[in-house]
């Protein structure tokens, strides 16, 4: 980093034969069709397969563990490899990636100066340079020096010998935070490289006493600051993109003594059902030259077929933070006013939106709820509770009492307004009722960031005491009240007292880390 929290030791780049440093857009586009690793859609996007890994490979990732780390590190949540095994797979990755041309992007993470660290990204494959290149910061000219943060070599071709270095298979994502490494190897999934970042900035910033967030981020006209938290598929990138707001990011923020900051300079949008008339920004920004589509089916005639999920339906696009037409120059803007928690319910049971005290917002942030439906996954056919600590359990290192403890400060000394966003179902369960409309989502929202919601009545809801608002400008009076949108009363009571057993179970584990108002912030009902 530089300024203020520096890391004092940085890593030196590796040494390699044969690359190319910091090609430009149109360079790496024809070093990608030259090499036959993508196709050209119609508008000019740069298409790709990512093979047999379509996502993240969360079971496959790693940190050292040595004496920095031991007492840090969340290990129930983080593998761990030795020293002597990291090392002997560094060794080797290196001297397979000596025998390669490959691609080098030095780059920046943190739109704040004071808390940004340079990362220096080594990519076997071309379009992963454009990719990170897309994601990150680009440096100015005079930005450019010799000092790197953090090192990332990405070289999906090597195969990991897991007897050799004690990993569980071909697959590794192998994170030394005390030399500032990170190796990802048999993996062509590009979002592993933006989440290493993540991990690490996860790791390094809270000891400097800025929040990492798993959150999207934009601000009014008035300059008023929201925040929305959200798992995959909740609604993250779609409602923080919108023609009345300033796009701050769509993923990973900071909040530190100034305000909140961007980490990227990109966006990794979803792109299944993508439509122009729902998500009119995304859908601009992911037919553009420069656009990285990921397993985006092609028709005949080059135009991607976003509702084709034959590939998965983890389909993306990536693309720089300026293809939003709104988005914001800087990446930094002041201290949030809002905070939303996005979830998508897919037992029916939540309300489309609760007001939250700071209390039960650490509860919620803590339990970070979704629900995997049916399709989304190999073998699920029931919906599937999911808890992620911070709405982001993967990508954070140290215990979620440590990301817990410095929201709950942030919250109380910004006098933050929190609210809990249900992007699910609505009149029964999946398969039974319907998606809640992205109509009544931004309404909900726009009358969140305005205040005018906070000024209407409401009542406490029977399971999980949260706030509830009565009624709202354009929601029919019912959706607010989800048992009354279901057909069988009796049912929903079911589901609603087996929802509230999943987060009890789930909070479990936290109750000797937190005090008593946060435990008493979750559900209600007996």
């Amino acid at each position: 980093m530089h300024g203020n929290g520096s890391v004092t030791v940085r890593q030196e780049t590796p040494q390699f034969k044969s690359r190319s440093v910091n090609l430009a857009t149109s360079s790496l586009y024809e070093e990608a069709l030259r090499r036959t690793e993508a196709r050209l859609s119609r508008d000019g996007a740069l298409v790709v397969d990512t093979g047999q890994h379509t996502g993240r490979s969360p079971k496959d990732k790693v940190i050292v563990r040595d004496a920095d780390t031991e007492k840090s590190v969340w290990w129930e949540n983080n593998g761990a490899i030795t020293r002597e095994a990291f090392q002997r797979l560094k060794a080797d990755v290196e001297a397979y990636m000596a025998d390669r041309h490959h691609y080098v992007q030095e780059l920046f993470a943190g739109a704040d100066p004071s808390h940004r660290i340079s990362v220096s990204v080594h990519t076997e494959l071309a379009w992963h340079s454009l990719f990170i290149r897309n994601l990150l910061i680009r440096p100015l000219a005079a930005e450019v020096n010799s000092s790197v943060d953090l090192t990332i070599i990405a070289a999906p071709g090597f195969r990991a010998d897991p007897a050799r270095y004690g990993v569980r298979s071909e697959t590794v994502i192998a994170c030394d935070f005390t030399n500032r490494v990170v190796l990802i190897v048999g993996t062509s999934y590009a979002g592993e490289m933006k989440k290493a970042v993540f991990t690490f900035l996860n790791y390094v910033l809270p000891a400097k006493g800025v929040m990492p967030m798993h959150c999207s981020a934009n601000v009014g006209p008035a300059g008023d600051t929201a925040i929305f938290f959200g798992l995959s598929g909740t609604g993250k990138t779609t409602l923080s993109a919108t023609a009345d707001r300033t796009l701050i990011g769509d993923d990973e923020h900071g909040w530190g003594p100034d305000g909140i900051f961007n980490f990227e300079g990109g966006c990794y949008a979803k792109t299944l059902r993508l439509s122009p008339e729902a998500e009119p920004e995304i859908y601009d920004a992911a037919g553009r030259f420069g656009t990285v589509l990921e397993n985006v089916v092609l028709s005949d005639a080059g135009m991607p077929d976003f509702d084709d999920a034959s590939r998965t339906e983890n389909t993306r696009a990536a693309y720089p933070l300026p293809f939003i037409a709104n988005a914001s120059e800087t990446g930094i803007a002041g201290h949030p006013k809002t905070l939303v928690m996005l979830t998508a319910d897919a037992f029916g049971v939540l309300p489309p939106i609760a007001r939250l005290t700071p209390d039960q917002a650490i509860y919620h942030f803590l339990s970070g709820f979704t629900a995997k439906v049916a399709g989304t996954e190999k073998g699920v056919k029931d919906p599937e509770p999911t808890f992620s600590a911070c709405f982001g359990a993967p990508f954070m290192p140290r215990p979620p009492v440590v990301y817990g403890n410095l929201l709950r400060q942030m919250i109380a000394e910004h006098g933050v307004s929190c609210w809990l966003v249900n992007t699910g179902w609505t009149g029964g369960p999946y398969g039974v009722g319907r998606r809640m409309p992205i109509a009544w989502t931004r309404a909900l929202l726009n009358g969140a960031l305005s205040g005018a919601l906070a000024k209407g009545e409401f009542r406490r809801d029977a399971y999980f005491g949260f706030a509830v608002p009565v009624a709202a400008p354009g929601i029919p009076a019912e959706a607010l009240t989800p048992e009354k949108t279901w057909a069988d009363q009796a049912a929903y009571a079911a589901q609603a007292a087996k929802l509230v057993e999943m987060f009890r179970s789930n909070f479990a584990r936290f109750t000797k880390d937190v005090d008593e108002a946060v435990r008493a912030g979750g559900p209600v009902a007996a």
